[in-house]
C-alpha cells in the first residue's frame, strides 16, 4: 500500500515491476507489528493524548543500515504523526531486529497506523565512512559519496530552506579538498546534519506495512476514578423503636454527591436501581429467608412494578433520576449504571418470554449458581432460544437509560453471556450514541476476560484485588501495562460489595492506604466502594465479603462523625485523585516501568510521559506492601526510563525528587536508600523535578 500524498519524499524510490506482484514480503520484511489485535480483526484501543507503544520486527539483508518509522493516520486518512522507531532498551533490543516508538493520537475516532522500513542512506554512509576513513581506506571516495548524498538531500523541495541550507553547506565542506580530512568528515557528521536527517531521513526502497486500525475512545473509556454507593443507603433512616428502615432515594443520595466530587472522583456508579423481586428474596448476609422489611438484593431484578426499564418505587421517579444525573454532571461526575442481565422469579419477562430462560426437566426455571453459592432469587438469561428477540430487548433497555443521560454501564457477570452478544450490543449502542462506555465485571479466566475486551468492552475489573505480595504486584503491573493494553484496560477496584480480601481484613488502616496508592498510580482507572474510606474491614465469618453486607440491607454511615474523629481515608484519597488529575504520566497505562529493590516487600515503579510541548512528567512510586512492618532497602532505578535531560542533573550527577504526599524533597540517583513505616506513610509518590520546574 502507499500512504497519503506527501508521506514519501520525492527523493525516495520504491521497487517497481511485475516481479514483486503477489509477494508477501516487500523490499524489507516487516513482521510482528504491534498493537494489532487478532491480525487486525479488532482495533487496538487508545485514548486521546495517550502514548501508544508501537513496534515491529523489521530487518534486511547485508550490512547496510535500516530505518524504521511509524506513521499515524487520522480518521480522514491524513498523516498526523511520524515517529522514528529505535531498538528497545536493554536485552530486549539486543540482536532481535525489534523496533519501538510511541504514537499519540489527539482525538476520539477511528485512527490507523502503518510501519515503514527503508534503506537509511545517511546512516549507511555514516557507518561506512566512520570505519573506512579511520582505517585510511577509500577516503576520498567516501567523502565524495557523502557530498553527493547531502546535495541530493538538499535538492529535495519538501525540506525547509533552512534544512536544505544545512545540507548544502555540509556537502560543500565534504567536497572541499583544501580542508583537512577531519574537518570535511566533521561537517558531514555534525549535529546540525544529524538533526536534519533525523527529522526527514534520506530514504530509499521504502516498504510500507498494511494499515492497522486504532480505535481512539473518549477519556472516561480508559481514564477515571470510580466511586460506588447504594442510593437506597444514602439517606436511609432506621426507626430504633421498631427496627424498620425508611429507604434513601435519589434526592437524599444526591446530597452525597458533593462529597464524592470533592474527593476527586470522576464516575459515580450505582448498583441496579430497578424493582427487586419478592419471590425467594434473600435476607441479611445472604440468608434464605427475608423478613417483611428486608429490601433484598438489587441484583434480583424485577417485580410487579416492572423490570430493567423501571425504577424501584422507593428510589423515586424518572424525574428524580434525571435530577440526580443532572446534579452529578454539575459536579463533574458521570453516572454509571449497573447492567445486570438476569431476572428475579417475578420479573415480567418470566411470564412474557419464558424462552429467555433455561427450563429444567421438572418444568422449573434454573436459578443462578456459583457452587457453593446459590442464588435462588436470580434467574440467568439463556441466549440460545431466541437470540434476536432477547438481544433487541436488551438494546432497547440500554438505549432507554442512555436517553436519560447514562453513558457508562458497569456490566454484571458478562462472562456468563455469549461473547458474540457483547460484540453486537456494544457496536450497536455506539453506532446509535458514540462514546457509551462498558465496564466488564468479569472475575473469570484470562481468555474470557481478554475476549470481552476484544469484543468491545472499554475496561474490565481485574485480578489486582488479589495481587498483594511484591512478586504478584510486579508481575501483574507489567502484564497489564505491556502485554495486553491493546485490548484490555484494567480498572483497579480496591474493594467491592462482594470482595473484602484478607489483606484488608487484617492489615489495619495501613493496608487501605497501600492498596489505594497502588491502584490510583499504577492504572489510569481505579475504583472504591463506599466504606473503604472508613476502613470497613469486618468480614462475614468464613467468607471474603463484608458482614452485614449492603447487598442485602441498608447501611447508614456517619460520614461527619468519621471526619471529625479523623478516622477517614478521605483526605488521602482526595490527594491521590488530585495527583492523577495534575500529572499526565498517571493518566497513561503503557508507560509503567518496574524497578529493582533489595527488599521482598518494597515495590518500585515509575511512569513517564513526554508531552506535546516537549515537557516531561515523571512519577516514581515506592510502596511498602507489608502493612505491619517498617521496611528499609536500596532502590535501583533504570535511569533510561526516566528520560533525564542533562540540565535536570545536579552537580553530583543526581536529580531532585519531591514527595507529593509528605512534601519532602531529596536528591536521588541510580541507587537510593528508602525507609517506609506503614503506620506513618507506607508510600513515596515522587515527582522528578525538571530544570524548567
Amino acid at each position: 500500500m502507499t500512504t497519503n500524498s506527501g508521506t514519501i519524499a520525492a527523493s525516495e524510490k520504491k521497487p517497481q515491476g511485475p516481479i514483486t506482484d503477489g509477494l508477501q514480503f516487500g523490499r524489507f520484511p516487516i513482521t510482528a507489528v504491534q498493537p494489532v489485535v487478532e491480525g487486525g480483526k479488532f482495533p487496538a484501543k487508545a485514548l486521546p493524548g495517550e502514548g501508544i507503544v508501537v513496534g515491529a520486527t523489521a530487518f534486511r539483508e547485508g550490512h547496510d543500515q535500516l530505518g524504521v518509522s511509524a506513521v499515524l493516520l487520522d480518521p480522514a486518512g491524513q498523516e498526523r504523526q511520524r515517529v522514528r522507531l529505535a531498538p528497545p532498551r536493554g536485552e530486549r533490543g539486543m540482536g532481535t531486529d525489534r523496533w519501538e516508538g510511541v504514537l499519540t493520537p489527539s482525538d476520539a475516532g477511528n485512527w490507523s497506523f502503518v510501519i515503514e522500513a527503508w534503506h537509511d542512506r545517511y546512516g549507511t554512509w555514516h557507518h561506512n565512512a566512520e570505519v573506512k576513513v579511520e582505517a585510511g581506506i577509500d577516503v576520498e571516495l567516501m567523502l565524495a559519496e557523502g557530498a553527493a548524498l547531502l546535495r541530493e538531500g538538499a535538492d529535495d523541495g519538501a525540506r525547509s530552506e533552512w534544512d536544505r541550507g544545512v545540507l548544502r553547506e555540509a556537502a560543500d565542506k565534504l567536497a572541499d579538498s583544501s580542508l583537512s580530512t577531519e574537518e570535511r568528515l566533521g561537517a558531514g557528521f555534525s549535529h546540525a546534519v544529524a538533526g536534519v536527517v533525523a527529522h526527514q531521513p534520506i530514504r530509499e526502497h521504502v516498504t510500507v506495512s498494511e494499515q492497522f486500525p486504532l480505535l481512539v475512545e473518549r477519556d472516561l473509556a480508559g481514564r477515571g476514578a470510580w466511586y460506588e454507593f447504594f442510593p437506597r443507603s444514602e439517606g436511609a433512616v432506621k426507626d430504633h423503636n421498631t427496627g424498620t428502615w425508611t429507604s434513601g432515594n435519589f434526592r437524599t443520595a444526591a446530597q452525597r454527591l458533593d462529597a464524592v466530587a470533592a474527593m476527586g472522583f470522576d464516575v459515580l456508579y450505582m448498583p441496579p436501581i430497578h424493582p427487586i423481586g419478592v419471590q425467594h428474596r434473600k435476607g441479611p448476609n445472604n440468608t434464605l429467608i427475608a423478613g417483611p422489611n428486608d429490601p433484598g438484593s438489587p441484583w434480583a431484578i424485577g417485580a410487579k412494578e416492572g423490570g430493567h426499564d423501571a425504577i424501584h418505587p422507593d428510589l423515586g421517579t424518572f424525574e428524580d433520576f434525571d435530577a440526580f444525573v443532572a446534579r452529578a454532571n454539575e459536579l463533574g461526575l458521570e453516572v454509571a449504571l449497573d447492567l445486570a442481565l438476569q431476572a428475579a422469579p417475578d420479573h415480567p419477562w418470566v411470564q412474557s418470554n419464558p424462552e429467555w430462560f433455561t427450563t429444567r426437566v421438572d418444568g422449573s426455571i434454573a436459578y443462578a449458581e456459583n457452587p457453593p453459592k446459590k442464588y435462588q432469587d436470580i434467574y440467568p438469561l439463556n441466549f440460545d432460544n431466541d437470540p434476536e428477540g432477547l438481544s433487541n430487548e436488551i438494546l432497547r433497555i440500554v438505549l432507554l437509560w442512555v436517553s436519560h443521560g447514562v453513558k457508562i454501564f458497569r456490566v454484571d457477570n458478562p462472562h456468563t453471556k455469549p461473547v458474540w452478544f457483547w460484540e453486537w450490543l456494544i457496536a450497536q449502542v455506539n453506532k446509535e450514541v458514540p462514546g457509551v462506555v462498558f465496564l466488564a465485571e468479569a472475575f473469570t479466566r484470562p481468555a474470557m476476560m481478554h475476549a470481552l475486551g476484544r469484543a468491545g468492552f472499554q475496561q474490565s475489573y481485574t485480578y489486582f484485588t488479589w495481587r498483594n505480595t511484591k512478586k504478584e504486584i510486579e508481575q501483574y503491573f507489567h502484564e497489564v501495562s505491556h502485554e495486553s493494553p491493546a485490548f484490555f484496560r484494567p480498572n483497579f477496584f480496591v474493594n467491592t460489595p462482594d470482595i473484602l480480601t484478607e489483606y484488608l481484613q487484617f492489615g489495619g488502616p495501613a493496608a487501605f492506604k497501600i492498596r489505594a496508592a497502588l491502584a490510583s498510580t499504577a492504572s489510569p482507572l481505579w475504583g472504591v466502594y463506599a466504606g473503604y474510606e472508613l476502613y470497613e474491614h469486618v468480614a462475614r465469618p468464613g467468607a471474603e465479603e463484608y458482614i452485614d453486607n449492603e447487598k442485602f440491607e441498608y447501611k447508614a454511615r456517619d460520614w461527619d462523625a468519621a471526619a471529625q474523629s479523623g478516622r477517614t481515608l478521605a483526605p488521602y484519597i482526595t490527594r491521590l485523585n488530585e495527583l492523577r488529575h495534575t500529572h499526565p504520566a498517571l493518566q497513561d497505562l503503557q508507560n509503567l516501568t518496574v524497578h529493582h529493590t533489595t527488599d521482598d516487600s518494597t515495590v518500585v515503579y515509575s511512569k513517564h510521559k513526554t508531552l506535546a510541548d516537549g515537557s516531561k512528567d515523571t512519577i516514581i512510586v515506592v510502596v511498602n506492601v507489608d502493612p505491619h512492618v517498617t521496611k528499609e532497602c536500596s532502590v535501583s532505578l533504570d535511569l533510561a526510563a526516566l528520560e533525564l535531560n542533562p540540565q535536570d542533573l545536579t552537580a553530583n550527577g543526581g536529580f531532585h525528587v519531591d514527595d507529593l504526599i509528605s512534601g519532602e524533597s531529596w536528591e536521588w540517583g541510580e541507587f537510593n536508600y528508602v525507609r517506609l513505616d506503614p503506620h506513618v506513610e507506607p508510600a513515596h509518590i515522587l515527582s522528578v523535578r525538571r530544570a524548567h520546574q
